[in-house]
């Protein structure tokens, strides 16, 4: 008896060791990939919208077509934090791109996605911050497979994710 005990215990390891691993792997490596192609696409976003200082339409949609070629659901945020050039009254200085004196507020993904739907374009000007981060909403193949060997609860994880900022260098209005 206690020899098919561990006759049973042995295949169900060699299992493990040859099937579950080698497939936790392969889909680490698929994750990984994505990551990449996730990454690399909103930087190209990103930086092409603050060189251009628009945000188009076209733009937005080769974000969104590159990122959900990779085969898992994003949620995609955006944020521009616009320079505001009315520092105040009582400021005696004649430039709003003093430094220490620059006041921005922020417009967030859904008023630029309206705009975005409205006009096709969200125009940005020099000095605005741009920002753009994304995360898989899907679990993928090996966050399920980790989860079921490493007891990973929670809908809040990712294994996906990238984000991407910088200062417009051009004016969209020209």
């Amino acid at each position: 008896m206690s020899d098919t005990l561990i006759t049973v215990v042995a295949i169900l390891l060699a299992a493990i060791l040859m099937f579950v691993f080698p497939l936790l792997s392969i889909s680490e490596r698929g994750d990984d990939i994505s990551q990449l192609s996730v990454n690399s696409a909103v930087t190209e976003f990103v930086d092409n919208s603050r060189a251009i200082g628009k945000i188009t339409m076209d733009n937005y949609n080769k974000l969104v077509n590159t990122i959900y070629a990779t085969g898992n659901s994003y949620d995609i945020e955006m944020e521009v934090k616009v320079l505001d050039e009315n520092i105040g009254k009582k400021s005696a200085w004649t430039q709003g791109t003093v430094i220490g004196e620059n006041v921005y507020y922020s417009v967030y993904t859904s008023q630029i996605t309206e705009v975005l739907e409205d006009k096709g374009i969200y125009t940005m000007k020099e000095g605005d911050i741009f920002s753009c981060s994304v995360k898989n909403t899907n679990k993928t193949l090996s966050q399920t497979i980790r989860s079921v060997f490493y007891s990973i609860k929670g809908s809040d994880t990712y294994s996906i994710a990238a984000q991407h900022a910088g200062v417009c260098t051009a004016n969209g209005s020209n």
